[in-house]
């Protein structure tokens, strides 16, 4: 297996929980397959992202990009934003297909309702932030960016892989909250006792915000003194798989994450994006509570 990622072929050392199957799961049965059957029987289904969704002006200004929504709001307030003629108001929700918005007698752009979804493979020494106080690159750098966007959880600054990245903030919220139990895997370049970690890690490992307890785990040799320990898990803790890994007697030369929930990283080349098949969007949407 090569650092990049991927599944680790036959022949090292593995262990899974007795409710890990071969491939991971897509999603996993506790997260997307629990949610969606909780929305039909609610009379819905995943959300699909194409239809018209009403929202509240100050949003649709932010989203048109000529404001944050703490702007947003002053501008409503102050009697700027009208919509079809009308002086606005707080929380006045709008149809953005439908709807004219003017800011001090200026069209403001229709916004899109169609959210849009991309997967980033995030390089090494890339910061995941909107800006960064030192003039570091930053992953919006390295894809192209749109009002609204927002990443899915964060990468560590030298942490590498999937990095989704979407207008969606109802649904990057769901994919990251603890509740939802999106699984990400991560293979990462170690030196230390790799058979014995695996071992350990199967057992559950404390660390001094809790305990983690992967969902599989396994470790193949890249020979001099080298393993690529993959780790998937369901949860998404600070530092979570460096510490994991500290615990566990094991240094980490390189960490890439190489799945989150139904989305691969694939052939993706290093600093490239792409936008996500409309098989992915559904399954990840799955994840997110009817709305």
């Amino acid at each position: 297996m090569s650092e990049r990622g991927g599944r680790p072929p036959k022949g090292g050392s593995s262990s899974k929980r007795p409710a890990a199957s071969g491939e991971p799961r897509e999603p996993s049965a506790r997260g997307a397959a629990a949610k969606a059957g909780s929305a039909r029987a609610h009379g819905g289904s995943p959300k699909k992202g194409t239809p018209a969704e009403p929202m509240r002006v100050q949003r649709a200004v932010a989203r048109a990009g000529l404001a944050s929504r703490r702007e947003a709001d002053r501008l409503v307030a102050e009697g700027r934003i009208r919509v079809n003629g009308q002086v606005a108001v707080i929380g006045q929700v709008i149809d953005p297909a439908t709807d004219v918005i003017t800011l001090d007698g200026a069209p403001v752009a229709r916004v899109t309702t169609t959210n849009r979804w991309i997967v980033l493979n995030k390089p090494a020494g890339v910061m995941t932030t909107r800006k960064d106080p030192e003039g570091r690159q930053t992953v919006f750098d390295l894809v192209e960016d749109v009002p609204g966007l927002t990443y899915v959880g964060r990468l560590d600054f030298m942490t590498e892989g999937v990095l989704l990245l979407t207008t969606d903030g109802t649904a990057a919220h769901a994919l990251t909250h603890p509740s939802g139990e999106v699984e990400r895997t991560y293979v990462a370049t170690v030196r230390g006792d790799a058979t014995s970690a695996v071992k350990a890690a199967r057992r559950g490992v404390e660390l001094d915000d809790g305990v983690v307890m992967p969902s599989e785990v396994s470790a193949m040799p890249l020979g001099n003194r080298r393993w690529a320990f993959e780790v998937t898990i369901a949860e998404g803790r600070t530092h979570e798989i460096r510490r994991l890994c500290d615990a566990l007697g094991l240094e980490v030369e390189r960490l890439v994450r190489t799945k989150f929930g139904p989305v691969r990283l694939g052939d993706l080349p290093v600093g490239m994006s792409r936008a996500l098949s409309p098989r992915e969007r559904s399954l990840l949407e799955a994840f997110v509570p009817a709305r």
